[in-house]
């Protein structure tokens, strides 16, 4: 297997939103590398997850204005993808949660 596979796909997007398009719609959300492109996040999750890939959708997300103290930070920007899945295929990532 690839070892970029697993750089280009930091970590899945489990949410209330998230969870509702997984069971309703099989799209699965991810955060990923911002350099990404959708080709190379179609091949990674193919690898890793062993599934279908349909679409892929991406976005890129604004780091919030946080406060600390006195102070104003600003989180990072970061990617955000959305995976459609064939039907029928599902990935499981908190079995028994």
């Amino acid at each position: 297997m690839n070892e970029k596979s697993y750089h280009i796909l930091k970590r899945p997007l489990v949410t209330e939103k998230s969870n509702i398009q997984k069971e309703e719609r099989n799209k699965i959300s991810f955060e990923v590398d911002r350099r990404a492109n959708k080709i190379e996040i179609k091949d990674a999750v193919e690898k890793i997850f062993k599934v279908d890939v349909l679409e892929v959708a991406t976005m890129s997300v604004k780091g919030k204005r946080k406060r600390v103290g006195r102070h104003f930070t600003k989180q990072s920007d970061w990617k955000k993808a959305v995976v459609t899945i064939k039907a029928g295929q599902r990935v499981e990532f908190f079995e028994g949660v």
